[in-house]
């Protein structure tokens, strides 16, 4: 794609441009935002090194020639490529929070980042009584460092089968500073969590189902798909998870689990276990709880 360097003057210029061209090349959204207009206003303030809530007072800013061209570079990849914005910035953001990311992890995005800490105060009333919490599946560890924030007192261990996805971890975890709280393991699910417990379980495990995987949007597949593959019915890891809780959970322990938009696979699954639904950002087939012994119980 050739872009008019020449022509393309201020940063309202280059927003106008960038939101046609993402609009006529039917790029996909999804990684932190959701719509064209958003996507192109977080690129050119990232790559200007702008406030990223202030456009207004930039909109007519002419670039230099050496800001023209690494934006022109950078917009090139995310039109041509449909390299997902978050692996050409480096970044990613769960409300207030950056993580650092790459291609060796998903784009961190989630329902239950949306629930912590105060959804879950049915079942957790006080934070300071979760003292171990477990995060299966957590790839750059953003969910175990939002449970360390959480519930102030927690241990956090923070589980991925991938090395890859746990180097990644690392660098979020140093840069929140809990390398004393949050501890990664290398594991297939619980594998190698021999003789724990924890008063919680949360996880997003992989939950695209084959017949998705096929027709991933470009951007998806940029993406590992060890971390999206749920099998056919998009359950594969997620059995795993409930099959095994009980043995991992102390008693009137709480798992929670996100699975896209899998309420019915899972309904289907598991007919007789009492999960509840909880509501974000008004989605109600996304993340189920079920405390230990409801777990036992619809067995």
């Amino acid at each position: 794609m050739s872009i008019p360097l020449h022509e393309l003057e201020t940063v309202r210029d280059w927003l106008r441009w960038s939101v046609t061209r993402f609009v006529e090349e039917k790029l996909a959204f999804g990684h932190g935002t959701d719509n064209a207009w958003d996507e192109a206003v977080y690129l050119i303030l990232h790559t200007l090194s702008l406030p990223p809530d202030r456009l207004e007072p930039f909109l007519d800013a002419k670039l230099t020639q050496a800001e023209r061209a690494r934006l022109g570079d950078l917009l090139s990849k995310r039109i041509d490529a449909k390299v997902p914005a978050a692996y050409l910035t480096r970044e990613a953001w769960l409300g207030d929070f950056r993580f650092t990311v790459d291609e060796r992890v998903i784009v961190p995005r989630s329902y239950i980042a949306r629930l912590l800490p105060d959804a879950l105060a049915p079942w957790i009333p006080d934070p300071d009584a979760v003292e171990h919490a477990l995060d299966l599946c957590t790839g750059s560890g953003c969910l175990a460092i939002l449970l360390a924030h959480a519930y102030p007192r927690a241990d956090v261990d923070a589980v991925d089968l991938s090395s890859d996805a746990l180097a990644v971890a690392q660098r979020n975890v140093a840069d929140y500073g809990l390398d004393d709280r949050i501890n990664l393991i290398r594991s297939d699910l619980y594998a190698n969590l021999v003789e724990k417990s924890y008063n919680l379980v949360i996880s997003n495990p992989p939950y695209v189902t084959d017949r998705s995987m096929e027709s991933l949007p470009a951007e998806f597949r940029h993406e590992p798909a060890l971390a999206l593959a749920g099998g056919e019915d998009g359950l594969d890891a997620v059995r795993g998870i409930v099959r095994d809780a009980p043995r991992f959970l102390d008693p009137g322990g709480l798992l929670v689990v996100e699975v896209g938009h899998g309420r019915a696979a899972v309904e289907a699954a598991w007919p007789r276990m009492p999960f509840v639904w909880l509501a974000a950002d008004g989605a109600d087939d996304a993340v189920f709880a079920i405390t230990r012994e409801d777990l036992i119980a619809g067995r």
